[in-house]
């Protein structure tokens, strides 16, 4: 039998089955075996086949080939990644300005991660009605960048309203995945969205200014229009996985377009010689901040400041 994996709690996976029952299921023993250095080697949003059992449970047997996924450094240590979910129609990156402060490293860092896996991202910039002008005139800045680039900024408030019927027609039919900082407000969002669902949701922290965590699971909700959207836990940092120190470049399309005319084919865009990319900073064709994010990823080899 097949079905999909809809919620992952660590130990259970509750998979939708092609006849529309929710059934409990454990992975069969050897998935553990096959070389798959994640903490979860099966994700929600994952098309699976099962085998019930009399107790009216079931065993994961095999895996489907994903379309794409995203994935980031695992916090433990013994493990190389996390996958956060598995064949995802539309990603939506939820962001603030303030309250807690979104940075553009850590877009960066997520954007390119999608661009790695074939994940298509837009940005939600959340909380749109509780910022200052300058603030405000950051956020314009930053959504005209990204827009530039081919990642097109939604400016949202949950709260007022603002921006939701726009952001409905996105998602309707699709398999969405949200994600973001704790306390963007992605679970207050959510319940806007789709009222019934009653996602618990937190203050932030007035010490950090950061978000406490109220997700504590990945978990796949029905849209009443058709689709669904993946709810996942807050993420502090984005360590990227995989990813060969000369080929970062290949996944920030605005550095990757001018690379094109660099004058050694294995720049990387550093202090060589002729660099087309480090020219087109200068001139303001890149922005100075995507580049200084790329240049933190090329010095993050191993991943150990992010790695949370």
């Amino acid at each position: 039998m097949n079905g999909l994996v809809i919620k992952n709690t660590g130990s259970w996976y509750l998979v939708r089955t092609e006849d529309g029952r929710n059934i409990e299921c454990k992975i069969k023993g050897n998935f553990r075996l096959k070389g798959i250095r994640s903490t979860n080697p099966i994700a929600v949003g994952d098309r699976v086949s099962i085998i019930e059992n009399n107790e009216g449970t079931a065993l994961i047997t095999e895996i489907e080939d994903r379309k794409n996924y995203i994935i980031r450094r695992s916090s433990n240590l013994s493990k190389q990644s996390h996958i956060i979910a598995a064949n995802i129609d539309l990603c939506f990156l939820i962001v603030t300005i303030n309250h807690p402060v979104t940075s553009t490293v850590f877009i960066d860092r997520f954007l390119a991660s999608a661009e790695a896996y074939r994940v298509p991202v837009n940005l939600i910039f959340n909380k749109a009605d509780i910022y200052s002008e300058d603030e405000r005139e950051y956020m314009d800045a930053l959504i005209s960048m990204y827009d530039y680039i081919g990642y097109p900024g939604l400016k949202i408030s949950a709260l007022q309203n603002i921006g939701l019927d726009i952001l409905q027609e996105k998602i309707q039919g699709k398999i969405t995945l949200f994600s973001g900082h704790s306390g963007v407000g992605k679970s207050t969002l959510i319940n806007t969205l789709i009222p019934d669902t009653k996602l618990k949701t937190g203050a932030i922290s007035d010490y950090h200014g950061k978000g406490m965590h109220t997700t504590t699971f990945s978990e796949m909700i029905e849209l009443p229009q058709g689709g669904f959207i993946i709810d996942t836990p807050g993420i502090k940092g984005f360590g990227t996985v995989d990813m060969e120190r000369n080929e970062i470049f290949h996944f920030f399309p605005d550095i990757f377009k001018f690379s094109k005319d660099c004058r050694f084919n294995n720049c990387i865009h550093i202090n060589e010689p002729g660099c087309a990319v480090r020219e087109a900073v200068d001139k303001h064709y890149i922005s100075e901040s995507r580049y200084k994010s790329y240049l933190n990823m090329m010095e993050d080899e191993i991943g150990e400041k992010y790695r949370k």
